[in-house]
């Protein structure tokens, strides 16, 4: 365990490297420092000494290659700088919107992760009904409508008719729970549909093996089949799909964040990608990169406590 532990960390090493090399130049193909200069400056016309001396303030006047190593000293050792647009520090703004963004996510995967897997155990229980039949056809109706839509019906039917929650904002400590019902409401009806049909699919897969037909030759209840066995041997698809909600935990919902006026990470970023603000976007890029493969080598690790086969070696 700890020579795999040990060289999955390894690996990730040359992929965060590449992630944040691809970063780099993809976003000088894009943008140059002078487009960057006049994004940034407040004057409408700047004049070119202005712009040449804002490349110089922020060193994108150097050769590439040494900009790209400093890019990574900082990276590696959490040291972001400040913003190309506020000058703020760049690590300040993620503290302080870390925990928003940490609090919608977890709400929203966890809520979203119940509702769809226990209509799915349902549907896959009753399979062939009409209950199963309109399971489905809900579920395909819920991911055919934009979650735009589902805000703007959230904010009108449950925010302004009913008064469950605020339209907008944020508060820290309890009290900011109830900002967070209308989020986790849109994000439970527009993502509710895709577990649905997904965690079905992995249900049945599971009750055509041969297990499954021996325990039912035996005499064990549909019911305990599905519970007993079905169940715990469709968590390991399950723990994959759930991989790619790690760092969203983290980073925040873009959407959601940004309509609901929430200040955390996934507000920042989009903030930031508006006002091609690039030193957020890299920081950002590379904060979510190392949060995926965490999440990877957490799912490896969580299959070997769920199938007793699997060896990490």
């Amino acid at each position: 365990m700890i020579r795999y532990l040990a060289r999955r960390v390894l690996y990730t090493i040359p992929t965060l490297i590449g992630v944040s090399l691809l970063t780099f130049l993809l976003f000088f193909m894009i943008f140059s420092p002078e487009t960057l200069a006049r994004r940034n400056l407040s004057a409408k016309n700047p004049t070119p000494a202005q712009i040449d001396r804002w490349v110089h303030e922020h060193g994108y006047d150097r050769p590439k290659a040494v900009l790209f190593k400093q890019h990574m000293q900082s990276m590696l050792t959490f040291d972001f700088g400040e913003s190309d647009k506020t000058k703020d520090r760049i690590m300040d703004r993620i503290k302080a919107g870390a925990f928003p963004s940490l609090e919608l996510g977890a709400l929203t995967f966890g809520f979203t992760l119940l509702v769809g897997l226990a209509l799915a155990i349902v549907a896959a229980y009753l399979r062939g009904s009409y209950v199963d039949a309109a399971t489905m056809g809900i579920a395909v109706i819920l991911m055919s409508i934009p979650i735009v839509v589902y805000v703007i019906g959230v904010q009108y039917f449950f925010g302004k008719m009913l008064r469950y929650g605020p339209l907008a904002g944020y508060a820290p400590g309890p009290d900011g729970l109830r900002f967070m019902i209308l989020p986790v409401l849109v994000a439970i009806v527009s993502g509710s549909g895709y577990y649905v049909r997904l965690y079905r699919t992995f249900l049945l897969d599971e009750t055509s093996q041969d297990y499954v037909r021996t325990a039912r030759a035996k005499g064990v209840s549909e019911r305990a089949v599905l519970f007993k066995h079905v169940l715990k041997n469709a968590m390991i698809p399950v723990v994959t799909t759930t991989v790619a909600a790690i760092p969203s935990l983290v980073l925040g919902n873009l959407v959601l964040e940004s309509f609901f006026g929430i200040p955390g990470l996934g507000n920042y970023l989009v903030g930031a990608i508006g006002t091609q603000d690039f030193a957020v976007v890299r920081a950002m890029v590379y904060l979510g990169t190392l949060l995926y493969v965490a999440g990877l080598l957490v799912t490896d690790i969580l299959y070997a406590v769920l199938d007793p086969r699997v060896r990490l070696t």
